[in-house]
């Protein structure tokens, strides 16, 4: 398991070929990448993800065991950047690893609906005129209740 919080951009090939590199138990890899989309009006220059160091950490390293615990997973992969990011640039990772898809899947998929709602991340967009907090959405706490 690796879980990484970084301000610096990650290379999604190098991490994903590294991640599959291994188990040979392992029949099914799933990657997702989360990039910064522009508002839709266009006009988000740049989005700022803050933290509190050692405490994002320690929930991302418990909801990855807690994936580990309910789906048989050889492997899994968290990387959730923080500081100013542009629309394009990716925002996080995740890749898990099992011997088959139906797991890689579900986990993949319980870990992104963390990430986007529970996860202790706190993002501000700025536009020409504003600079606006990212309220939590209904969806999102749809998606990660049925979990």
């Amino acid at each position: 398991m690796k879980i990484s919080v970084q301000k610096e951009p990650f290379d999604l090939g190098a991490e994903a070929n590294a991640f599959a590199d291994g188990d040979m138990s392992n029949g099914a890899i799933v990657t997702f990448t989360g990039v910064v989309r522009d508002l839709a009006h266009g006009d988000l220059d740049v989005m700022e993800i803050e933290h509190y160091p050692g405490m994002t950490e320690k929930a991302l390293n418990k909801i990855a065991s807690e994936a580990q615990e309910r789906w048989s997973l050889g492997d899994v992969l968290v990387i959730h950047r923080h500081g100013r990011l542009a629309p394009g640039d990716q925002i996080m990772m995740v890749a898990t690893a099992s011997p088959h898809r139906k797991d890689a899947f579900e986990a993949a998929e319980f870990l992104m609906d963390y990430l986007k709602s529970r996860a202790p991340f706190w993002k501000k967009e700025f536009t020409g005129k504003s600079a606006d907090w990212v309220a939590a959405k209904d969806e999102d706490e749809v998606a990660l209740n049925r979990w």
